[in-house]
């Protein structure tokens, strides 16, 4: 079926498929043109002196930040990187080398990149097991996760793998009446903590179940996420134009879209 594939694309797609993901290192002058932005909205809105490094206010943010005020500050940081104009194209240019591959090469993408800060024993930025499919997503996408810290254990997200997914998959309806924590500890055995670096990223399936626990480690975990998708690929509940733009059409596709066949 992929017989026109290079080996390195075939390698790559077998191991997605495989794993359910891919974790590989990014341009390091992307990766700090990224870090540079968060870097100045975060020591604007925790009011830090630079003489702190960056590191150490991700790492340990949990001694910066009042965990009663993190969903605000968290807004307030997500809503300001957004609006910066290179920023999302820059989230994609670190990602495309793998994206052309495991994705397409015409790509729409979520419209605002998520971040996600999971403090030491913090019980309210918890991501239950789920996959997104079975809220409503496509399962024509991906997503790319970004950490700007080391990620081990609960530091780190959670993913069933392929082969166990479906057989709870097979299994459904039995665990249909239950609860996510129910969910987690029958399951809980069978998950991948990811093992992920700063200045690594990782492509996963949503279709997979995956969340978070009570980050039970000594630091803080600050990390982003973005879906992208074929442009062509059958959408679900998340729609083109709504939470998807197109990133990267050809010229044959905006021939096509255009095109109308003449009256006879």
């Amino acid at each position: 079926m992929n017989q026109f594939l290079s080996k390195e694309e075939s390698n790559l797609i077998d191991e997605y498929i495989e794993t359910g993901y891919i974790i590989r290192k990014v341009d390091s002058n992307l990766y700090e043109k990224i870090r540079s932005v968060i870097s100045n909205v975060i020591y604007k809105h925790l009011n830090l002196n630079r003489s702190i490094g960056f590191d150490e206010i991700l790492n340990n943010s949990h001694k910066y930040i009042d965990i009663s005020k993190l969903n605000d500050i968290r807004l307030k940081i997500f809503n300001e990187v957004n609006s910066i104009k290179e920023f999302r194209r820059n989230y994609y240019e670190i990602s495309k080398p793998y994206l052309d591959t495991i994705v397409g090469n015409e790509l729409v993408m979520q419209k605002k990149i998520n971040l996600s800060i999971q403090l030491p024993n913090d019980d309210s930025s918890l991501l239950d097991v789920h996959a997104d499919t079975w809220s409503g997503d496509s399962p024509y996408e991906a997503v790319v996760w970004l950490p700007l810290v080391n990620c081990f254990n609960t530091k780190s997200m959670f993913i069933l793998p392929p082969r166990k997914a479906l057989e709870l998959d097979k299994n459904f309806q039995k665990y249909s009446s239950q609860g996510s924590d129910e969910l987690f500890s029958e399951i809980s055995n069978s998950v991948e903590w990811i093992k992920i670096n700063s200045g690594e990223i990782m492509i996963f399936n949503q279709a997979l179940p995956h969340g978070n626990r009570i980050n039970q480690e000594s630091e803080s975990r600050w990390s982003m996420n973005c879906r992208f998708k074929s442009v062509f690929s059958p959408y679900g509940d998340k729609k083109l134009g709504e939470f998807f733009e197109p990133i990267n059409l050809r010229a044959t596709s905006l021939i096509g879209m255009q095109y109308k066949y003449p009256k006879v």
